[in-house]
């Protein structure tokens, strides 16, 4: 990082190589080049790891859209189906986003689905990547009418954007995926081929997290983005995150690159 900081000070415009350090260099110039707009969506699909009777206490707060997140694959599979319909049925205008983070074989995909009365599989906004491989994740929306949606795909060289059965969504988590001009890229790709283009943290600072408001907020408007993830962390950074009781440290209290 220093090296390419004492580059740019000599005028070379080249990004760094890691995605993680091209992305934060590259919201970092477009904030000092007034291109990344003020106005942010802090909107967030709350995420479930746990007691599901915590979500629905936390849904039914909720205003607008209720929208949440689930991972999956943590558990057997039967349970994790057991769990989705369950949250359907308590609350009929919810909608569920599921990841799973390729964790099931087709028989434990084909497992969790048995469980989800097909009456509340359209309320299944998309489930991220069932399977190890595309093909079984394929065949899965295909047999079971769940949409699906890719996200570790994104990042595989031999990955390309086509509008496919059952393919609802793409995940996009710009701190793994590069630079600014390349999270734009795959958004317009995406929308292009009618598909909703969600954008997501990883593990973010809650400056980190605050950009991605704001990139959600101006290249998916319509979407609610998947950034609650700040509950990870012991502290904030630079900025602070609306409603969050987490202490924040300083930008002067940082150590200095230069």
């Amino acid at each position: 990082m220093l090296a390419w900081v004492k580059g740019w000070l000599q005028g070379d415009a080249s990004l760094p190589q890691l995605p993680s350090v091209a992305f934060g260099v590259s919201c970092a110039l477009a904030e000092l080049a007034g291109v990344l707009p003020q106005d942010a969506d802090y909107r967030a699909a709350p995420l479930c790891t746990g007691d599901p009777d915590d979500l629905v206490l936390q849904l039914a707060d909720m205003p607008g859209e209720k929208v949440a997140k689930i991972k999956v694959g943590l558990y057997e599979a039967v349970r994790d189906g057991m769990v989705a319909n369950l949250l359907l049925e308590a609350i009929p205008e919810l909608h569920l986003r599921l990841d799973a983070n390729r964790a099931w074989t087709p028989l434990k995909a084909q497992q969790f689905a048995k469980y989800v009365n097909p009456e509340y599989r359209g309320r299944i906004a998309f489930l991220e990547e069932p399977c190890k491989t595309r093909d079984d994740s394929r065949a899965f929306a295909r047999e079971t009418g769940i949409a699906i949606a890719w996200d570790e795909s994104l990042r595989e060289a031999d990955f390309t954007f086509e509008a496919e059965e059952g393919v609802k969504a793409v995940v996009i988590k710009p701190t793994l995926t590069g630079s600014l001009d390349k999270v734009r890229e795959q958004v317009a790709a995406a929308h292009a081929l009618g598909l909703t283009a969600v954008i997501s943290s990883s593990i973010e600072s809650s400056l980190g997290l605050t950009q991605l408001a704001r990139i959600a907020a101006w290249l998916t408007p319509q979407t609610i983005p998947g950034l609650d993830t700040l509950s990870l962390m012991q502290c904030q950074q630079v900025r602070t995150w609306p409603g969050s009781a987490l202490p924040c440290i300083d930008v002067d209290a940082l150590e200095r690159l230069l």
